[in-house]
C-alpha cells in the first residue's frame, strides 16, 4: 500500500505587542489610510526583548502542534523550519526546536525560501513521510522580520511582522483515507533576487568588514517589480499546481495565500474565479509575517470553523529569490 502525508494538527505562536498604522505614523511619514489602501494592512504583530524571536515562536508554535496531535516527541523522525529569520546564522532554528520539544530522534534543518518557506518546507516533509524515510515530521514556518526592518523606510516598514505555525504531518495508508498533500509546485527565478535582499550578514560582506561598509543591512525592496511578480506568479503557480493533480477551482473548498497584499490576494482569487466565502484573510491583523503566513491562516481557518477535516484547500506563497510556490491539501 502507498502512503500519504496528512496533516494532523496544527499549532501557531504571535508575539504580544501590537504595531497598529496608528502607531508607524509616530515612526515614519506615512498614514493609516495611505496603508489600507495600498496593502490591506492595519496592524502587525512584533517581537519585543530578549526573549521573544524566531525561536521563541516556532518553539511555541511546534508544542501546541504536538500536543494537540497528541504524539510522543520521540516519534518525530523529522523537524524542518522555513524560515530566513532564524536566532542565529547557523546553528539551524530546527535544531533548536527538536531539543526543546524532546524529538530526540529526529534530523533536523532549515528551509530558507523567504515568504515561501512553509510551502517549500512542508513539500519535502511529505516527501520524506511518503517514501517511508519519516513516519512523522513537525515542519514549521516562522519569521521574526521586524527585527530586519528599516524603521525610517516607509515602504517596507508599513508591511512586516512576526508569527509562526506549525504542523504534525504523519503517514497515512491511502487505504485508510484520502486526506493527505496532494500535489506541490516548487518554482524559482534567481535573476530577481535583487528585488527583496539584504546584503549584510553573509560571507560576502560580513557584519563589520571593509566590504560590507555601505552595504544594505536592512530590508530593502524594489516594490513595483515584486508586486508585478507576485501577482502573476501567485496565480500561475495556483494554475500549475491544479493541473498537476487534476483539479479546478471549483473543487478548492479555501483558498489561504501568502497574506502579503490585500490587492495581490484579490487579484490571484479573481483569475481563479474564487467567490470572497472561499479566500481566507488576515492580513489586516498581522500584515506580512513571511514564513509565518501561510501556517498562521491555516490555524486561524480551522479555529473559525472555515477549514475542517476532509475539506481540500489551496495554498500559495511567494519570496525572496525569487521563489514562489503551491499546496493543494486535503485536510
Amino acid at each position: 500500500m502507498s502512503r500519504r502525508a496528512v496533516i494532523q494538527s496544527i499549532g501557531h505562536a504571535l508575539p504580544t505587542k501590537v504595531l497598529t498604522n496608528a502607531d508607524l505614523e509616530t515612526m515614519v511619514d506615512t498614514n493609516d489610510e495611505w496603508i489600507v489602501q495600498r496593502t490591506g494592512i492595519r496592524e502587525r504583530r512584533v517581537c519585543e526583548g530578549p526573549i521573544e524571536c524566531t525561536g521563541w515562536l516556532a518553539l511555541n508554535a511546534s508544542r501546541e502542534a504536538i500536543d494537540r496531535a497528541g504524539i510522543d516527541p520521540l516519534d518525530i523522525g523529522l523537524v524542518l523550519c522555513g524560515t530566513v529569520s532564524g536566532d542565529f546564522i547557523w546553528p539551524s532554528t530546527a535544531c533548536m526546536v527538536q531539543d526543546q520539544v524532546g524529538a530526540k530522534n529526529a534530523g533536523a534543518f532549515d528551509v530558507s525560501a523567504a515568504c515561501a518557506g512553509f510551502i517549500y518546507a512542508l513539500s519535502n516533509a511529505a516527501a520524506m513521510v511518503v517514501t517511508g524515510q519519516v513516519d512523522h515530521a513537525l515542519v514549521i514556518g516562522v519569521d521574526s522580520l521586524s527585527k530586519q526592518v528599516n524603521w525610517e523606510d516607509r515602504s517596507t516598514a508599513i508591511l512586516f511582522g512576526d508569527g509562526a505555525g506549525a504542523v504534525v504531518v504523519s503517514a497515512m495508508d491511502d487505504s485508510e483515507t484520502d486526506r493527505g498533500l496532494l500535489g506541490t509546485v516548487l518554482l524559482s527565478d534567481g535573476s530577481g533576487s535583487k528585488f527583496i535582499c539584504i546584503d549584510v550578514g553573509g560571507s560576502r560582506y560580513p557584519w563589520g568588514s571593509e566590504q560590507a561598509e555601505g552595504k544594505r543591512n536592512k530590508i530593502t525592496m524594489m516594490g513595483s517589480e515584486v508586486y508585478r511578480f507576485a501577482v502573476q506568479s501567485m496565480g500561475d503557480a495556483c494554475c500549475k499546481v491544479l493541473d498537476k493533480v487534476g483539479m479546478t477551482p471549483d473543487e478548492i473548498d479555501l483558498f489561504v495565500p501568502h497574506q502579503a497584499n490585500l490587492r495581490i490576494i484579490e487579484s490571484s482569487a479573481k483569475r481563479l474565479g474564487l467567490p470572497p466565502e472561499k479566500v481566507f484573510l488576515n492580513v489586516h491583523k498581522y500584515g506580512n509575517t513571511s514564513a509565518g503566513s501561510i501556517p498562521l491562516g491555516l490555524y486561524e481557518a480551522e479555529a473559525e470553523g472555515r477549514l475542517k477535516k476532509g475539506m481540500t484547500v489551496l495554498t500559495v506563497g511567494f519570496g525572496a529569490g525569487l521563489v514562489w510556490g503551491a499546496n493543494v491539501i486535503r485536510w
